[in-house]
């Protein structure tokens, strides 16, 4: 049913109640991931003792599954609505992660893998739809940036949890199956939140579609749209130069190349986190009042500058080569300096994104084909996550510790450029 519209001094409280508990929900689920995302690939491997077979076949059922539901899902999600679609993929979730706890052989690990996969591919496909439905459209971009932020703290928070659950734990396998359980029963009250969340009356307006007709666009008409084919490869740049780096890449850099201290690794991704917290109300004042396309153009530019922090880091800093060699004028409190400086300028960089890049998406895709943009994004977000964690470990085996930041700083480079010619194709569209 559809939602009327409220008292005008009403409608904002009803709204923001909605996204309030919308993201409470998000964070739950986040956390519940967070639970287990670390210790999946342990537990198939060595604790139900399936080998690397055993957990490279649950990833790749994981990555058929959701490449599948996500083409799927995006016009189902356009014709049925994002909030059943939402609803469908996270009861998916849970049913996937759920199989997990009593599993002992290959065969239900890989129906788990396969049903994860589908929750993920549908779940995405859908819920930018669902996030747009429970603000007014002022409040997009705030939407989506706090978004993201409980997203990274939901599973930050998640993982430490479980870290002091299993320590000691004499029975770790024991212990992770309960964590399967208790990240399936995470799903639920967000299934039931996103099924409540439906698209309004007033904003199911179809907007231009990309080849100009009245129809709803399809796959192959979103990406014939100049603006849309470069956002659909800037989310794919993104992941692969940005977010899986810092994920997968700079861990090890910093750990193998620098010589720093896995505590210290610790503090610089914890302070990513927080940083990311502590910025959003600047990113609200500042970075929302940007054109979305130039904000999203100065993610990668914070991202070049926070790599070149950790560049200087590395020269500068005490043993900065990793063999203990000489100070180059700097030490310690240097070295870890410029890395916390990394961890809060690479957050900014974050935010700019969070806040941009699904509000274009919306706009440039029409509410009639939000569905089919959401998963053509998804697929270019797990496009970037796959190809970009091995790209950036060939860089830090084959370079020293300046040249792999440097390395770094240039994928950001690349990814400024599309984002720029991003910016100029959407201004030539719009004259």
């Amino acid at each position: 049913m559809t939602a009327q519209p409220a008292a005008a001094g009403a409608a904002p409280e009803r709204v923001g109640r909605r996204f309030v508990v919308l993201m409470a929900c998000l964070a739950l689920s986040s956390l519940g991931n967070g639970l287990c995302f670390p210790f999946t690939s342990i537990y198939i491997s060595q604790l139900l003792g399936l080998g690397s077979g055993g957990t490279g076949g649950y990833f790749i059922a994981m990555a058929a599954a959701s490449f599948a539901a996500a083409l799927l899902g995006g016009p189902l999600a356009d014709r049925a609505g994002p909030h059943k679609v939402a609803a469908l993929g996270g009861t998916a979730l849970g049913v996937g992660y759920a199989m997990l706890a009593p599993a002992h052989g290959a065969p239900l690990v890989l129906a788990s893998g396969a049903c994860v996969g589908v929750g993920f591919g549908l779940f995405y496909a859908a819920v930018v739809g669902v996030v747009d439905a429970a603000v007014p459209e002022r409040l997009r971009r705030t939407a989506f940036t706090v978004r993201h932020i409980v997203n990274n703290v939901g599973i930050g928070a998640g993982s430490v949890l479980a870290g002091l659950a299993l320590h000691g734990a004499d029975t770790p396998t024991a212990t992770l199956r309960w964590l399967y359980v208790a990240n399936a029963a995470a799903a639920l009250p967000l299934v039931a939140v996103v099924w409540a969340v439906r698209p309004r009356g007033g904003r199911n307006v179809v907007p231009r579609a990309a080849d100009g007709g009245g129809d709803s666009p399809t796959y192959r008409t979103l990406l014939r749209s100049g603006p849309m084919a470069l956002l659909v490869l800037a989310q794919a740049l993104f992941a692969i130069v940005g977010f899986t780096q810092i994920e997968a890449t700079v861990p090890l850099l910093m750990h193998d190349r620098m010589a720093v201290t896995l505590g210290w690794v610790s503090a610089v991704v914890a302070a990513n986190s927080f940083a990311l917290v502590a910025l959003q109300p600047l990113a609200r004042r500042w970075f929302e009042r940007l054109p979305e396309t130039v904000s999203l153009a100065v993610g990668p530019v914070l991202w070049a500058a926070a790599f070149g922090c950790g560049l200087l880091a590395a020269v500068l800093g005490d043993g900065g080569d990793g063999s203990g060699g000489s100070d180059n004028g700097g030490g310690p409190a240097v070295r870890y300096g410029l890395l916390l400086a990394f961890a809060v300028l690479f957050a900014a960089g974050e935010l700019t994104y969070s806040s941009a890049y699904y509000p274009l998406l919306l706009r440039w895709s029409g509410e009639a084909a939000v569905g089919r943009a959401s998963a053509l994004a998804s697929l270019a977000w797990n496009l970037g996550t796959a190809s970009g964690p091995p790209l950036g470990l060939f860089v830090i085996g084959h370079t020293p510790a300046a040249g792999s930041w440097l390395a770094l700083a240039a994928g950001a480079g690349a990814a400024f450029a599309v984002a720029a010619a991003l910016h100029r194709r959407a201004a030539a569209h719009v004259e």
